[in-house]
């Protein structure tokens, strides 16, 4: 019995490394495209040419952790909202940055209803999280940088 208990509880450690692993990667992804932790709160556009404008959004600081919006400047026909959208947290002092949710105003219990399990909850932040790094990959082939990053 103990042998399966064993089996069961060492998959989990893994799983969790591996999403600690991506909110890591987001972290060093962010930092090096916008360096938002270097930003004051504000409204933020980069624009690039051939590309759609992204919009970053510092929505709070505070000592160890900033608030961010992420999204294009798409109108979602049912929310009315920018889409695609990611609220992050960015953690300075551990270097990590989550996405917290990808559903425009909406937070992770409206998506998922309240007392979720907690592998619904994780699969979700998984799911969330490896689109924020593929996102932030494919901003960064498209050029947007620091650089092109401007106030509004």
């Amino acid at each position: 019995m103990s042998a399966v208990l064993d089996n069961r509880y060492s998959l989990l450690p893994g799983r969790f490394e591996f999403l600690m692993g991506l909110y890591a990667e987001n972290y060093h992804r962010l930092a090096r495209l916008f360096a938002p932790q270097e930003l004051a709160p504000g409204r933020y556009v980069s624009r690039v040419e051939d590309g759609l404008d992204v919009h970053l959004h510092v929505q709070e600081r505070h000592p160890y952790t900033l608030e961010l919006e992420l999204t294009y400047d798409f109108v979602d026909a049912h929310t009315g909202r920018r889409a695609p959208s990611a609220q992050l947290r960015m953690y300075t002092d551990a270097h990590v940055a989550e996405a917290l949710h990808c559903h425009p105003g909406r937070h992770l219990w409206q998506v998922l209803g309240p007392f979720s399990p907690a592998h619904t909850v994780f699969q979700h932040r998984l799911r969330m999280n490896r689109f924020l790094s593929r996102w932030l990959e494919y901003l960064a082939e498209q050029r947007h940088s620091v650089n092109t990053l401007r106030r509004v």
